[in-house]
C-alpha cells in the first residue's frame, strides 16, 4: 500500500509519516536531586509502614514472651534511623534548592509568573477534572506538580518536628530535646502522637497518588518520565518551523 494511502486512511499527514518528529535529550534532573529522591522513598516508606506498626502493632508477632524476641525493638529502631536519615537527605535538598539547576530551584516552586498560575489551571483541567485532552508538557515539574510538591515539604517539616518531639521524652540527644516544647504546647503526648498519625495517612495519600501520575504522564508523553528519575534525562520535542 502506498504512503498517500495509509495516510488517508489513518488520518495522519504523508509528512508526519516520511519525517518522524525530532527530539533532543534535556538534562533535567541532577545527580544530588535524584539521590534525594530515592533516599526519600526508601526512607519514607519505611517511616509509613514502621510508624503504623508502633500504633498499632500486629498480634500475630507476638508468639513469644516479651523477653524472648525483640521484633518490636527493631521496629523502633528502624523507624528512628530512617528519621535521621531523611531529616539530614531533606536539609541535603533544601540546600540544592539554592545551587541547583532550574529545575531543582526553589523558583519552580512557586506560581509567580501568570504563565505558572494559567498552567495550575490547565492540569487541573487534564488531569483531576479530565474536561481537557492534554494537559501542558513541562520539562521539569509542572506548576501544580511544583506547588504541591512545596507544601508537601512542609509537611515534611510538621512530621519531623512532631516526631523528635515524641522522641525527646525518651532520649538525651541533643536533637530530640531541641522539640521537647513542642508538647506542652500540642496539648501533651497525646496531641502530639495524634497529629504524628494522622499525617501518616496524608503522606500515604501521597505515595499513591506520586507514583500513579509518574506512571500516567509516563504513559501520555512518553518523554521518559519514569527513566529520568534514574539517569536524570527527558526528552523534548524539537521546535519546528513547518
Amino acid at each position: 500500500m502506498s504512503t498517500p494511502n495509509v495516510a488517508a486512511n489513518s488520518g495522519i499527514s504523508a509528512a508526519a509519516i516520511e519525517r518522524p518528529a525530532d527530539y533532543r535529550r534535556v538534562y533535567v534532573w541532577e545527580l544530588p536531586v535524584r539521590a534525594y529522591h530515592w533516599i526519600n522513598a526508601i526512607t519514607l516508606v519505611a517511616l509509613c509502614v514502621t510508624g503504623y506498626l508502633i500504633g498499632a502493632p500486629i498480634r500475630a508477632f507476638y508468639a513469644a514472651e516479651a523477653y524472648q524476641q525483640y521484633w518490636f525493638g527493631w521496629v523502633r529502631f528502624i523507624h528512628f534511623l530512617c528519621a535521621y536519615v531523611y531529616v539530614f537527605n531533606f536539609l541535603a535538598r533544601l540546600y540544592w534548592g539554592f545551587v541547583g539547576n532550574k529545575y531543582a530551584r526553589w523558583s519552580a516552586f512557586f506560581p509567580l509568573k501568570k504563565s505558572q498560575r494559567q498552567e495550575i489551571v490547565d492540569v487541573i483541567k487534564a488531569d483531576v477534572l479530565e474536561t481537557k485532552l492534554h494537559g501542558p508538557i513541562s520539562t521539569g515539574h509542572n506548576a501544580l506538580a511544583g506547588l504541591i510538591y512545596f507544601f508537601t515539604f512542609l509537611a515534611f517539616v510538621f512530621q519531623t518536628v512532631t516526631g523528635f518531639a515524641l522522641y525527646s521524652s525518651m532520649s538525651n540527644s541533643w536533637m530530640p530535646r531541641m522539640f521537647v516544647w513542642i508538647v506542652p504546647l500540642m496539648g501533651g503526648d497525646a496531641g502530639v502522637r495524634f497529629w504524628h498519625h494522622l499525617f501518616l495517612w496524608f503522606f500515604v495519600s501521597f505515595i499513591v497518588v506520586h507514583v500513579y501520575l509518574a506512571f500516567y504522564h509516563d504513559y501520555i508523553e512518553g518523554r521518559g518520565t519514569i527513566s529520568s528519575i534514574v539517569g536524570g534525562w527527558k526528552f523534548e520535542r524539537e521546535k519546528s518551523d513547518k
